[in-house]
Parts: C-alpha cells; sequence; structure tokens
C-alpha cells in the first residue's frame, strides 16, 4: 500500500479526532476538526448508522496506524513482533511504535508533529550515538544518544525550532537542550504514553 499524501486534516476529520499531524496548526482555529466535526466526504454529515464491533477495531486500528505515521504491512509487523514477546501484547505493540526514531524526535521537540520528524530523519539531520541515522523506523534501545547533527543546526528550519525549544519529554528519555541531545533512559510504559488509545480493540481484531 503506497503512502497517503492527500490532506492530512481529512485523516483527523475519518477518526474524529485530533492526530496532532500539522504541527502549529492543529493548536489554532484553523484546525479543521474545530471547524468540520465530522467525516469527509458527501455523506459524512449524515452517517449515523452505528458502527459495528469489527468497525470500532478497525477505526482504533486506523487511528493508531495514522498518529505514528505507519503502512499497513509495518504496522502488522509490528503486532506480530508485539506478539512474540513477554507481556501484554497491546502494550508491547505501543511500546515498539514509541521507540521509532521519528516518534523519539517529536517527544524530544526537535519537530512540530510526527511526519516532520519523519522528514527531518529522512534528510539525515540526526545521530544516534553520533552516528547518521536516516532511517525513521529505527527503534532506539536504553542508552541511545539521539542528536541533531552539528552540520544541522544551521538549517533554518531547526534553528528556528531549537531556538524554541520548549517541549518537556516522556520520563524515559532526558533533554540536554544545550546540546541539542536527548538520551533514552528506560523503555517506555503504558503510563508514559499519554495517547486516546485503546489498544486491547486492535488485538481483538487480529486475534479474530
Amino acid at each position: 500500500m503506497a503512502r497517503y499524501t492527500g490532506p492530512v486534516c481529512r485523516l483527523c476529520r475519518r477518526e474524529g479526532m485530533k492526530l496532532f499531524l500539522k504541527g502549529d496548526r492543529c493548536y489554532t482555529g484553523k484546525c479543521a476538526i474545530d471547524r468540520r466535526a465530522y467525516a469527509p466526504g458527501q455523506h459524512g454529515q449524515s452517517r449515523g448508522k452505528k458502527p459495528t464491533e469489527y468497525g470500532i477495531q478497525l477505526r482504533e486500528k486506523q487511528k493508531v496506524r495514522r498518529i505514528y505515521g505507519v503502512q499497513e504491512k509495518q504496522f502488522r509487523s509490528y503486532y506480530d513482533k508485539a506478539n512474540r514477546q513477554k507481556g501484554i501484547v497491546g502494550e508491547n505493540l505501543l511500546r515498539l511504535l514509541e521507540r521509532r526514531l521519528d516518534n523519539v524526535v517529536f517527544q524530544l521537540g526537535f519537530a512540530t508533529s510526527r511526519p516532520e520528524a519523519r522528514q527531518l530523519v529522512r534528510h539525515g539531520h540526526f545521530t544516534i550515538n553520533g552516528r547518521r541515522v536516516d532511517i525513521p523506523s529505527f527503534l532506539v534501545r536504553v542508552g541511545d544518544v539521539v542528536g541533531v547533527k552539528e552540520a544541522s543546526k544551521s538549517s533554518p528550519r531547526l534553528k528556528e525550532i531549537l531556538s524554541s525549544l520548549d517541549r518537556t519529554p516522556p520520563k524515559w528519555m532526558n533533554l540536554d537542550a544545550n546540546a541539542a541531545t536527548g538520551t533514552i533512559i528506560a523503555l517506555p510504559d503504558r503510563e508514559d504514553i499519554q495517547l486516546p488509545i485503546q489498544e486491547h480493540l486492535i488485538v481483538e481484531k487480529y486475534s479474530r
């Protein structure tokens, strides 16, 4: 399946909630959810049919996919990996998604949205333990140090972001704003993931 390249605000409207895919715009009155809080399409305002159990599970899976910017095949791969690990499958799945480099870059405040973080990573602006990594799906480990590449600190966009760095990262990572680096000090726990996700619905869908 090809990556979605259409208007991302439609994705938020389809899920009926802000997915924060456009950074600062999501916090303004220009946000599509605030202006048109119904599903896109000509029948968006008239959808009154009660969703089925499968439909609820599907929407939850699609919502998580869109939050993290993961394609269907890749998402299934994450689920299979989570299923093989010890512990609760749903929590394992979210933990894997949280460890993605693009998500870590976003959580540290080096990007205003996950899509922007993914683009910046692809362009090679970040390092892990001093080595350049341009793979958004790279999974960080405890002890890894994620930083802005020295040559990239003069980039107009990153310079703008770093000059107003004010995000408080989750407790499983430490931020050194002056050095523009973040250290992974633990793996994320479920309570660290402050997103409206019901992961048990995703597990139920894949267990059908």
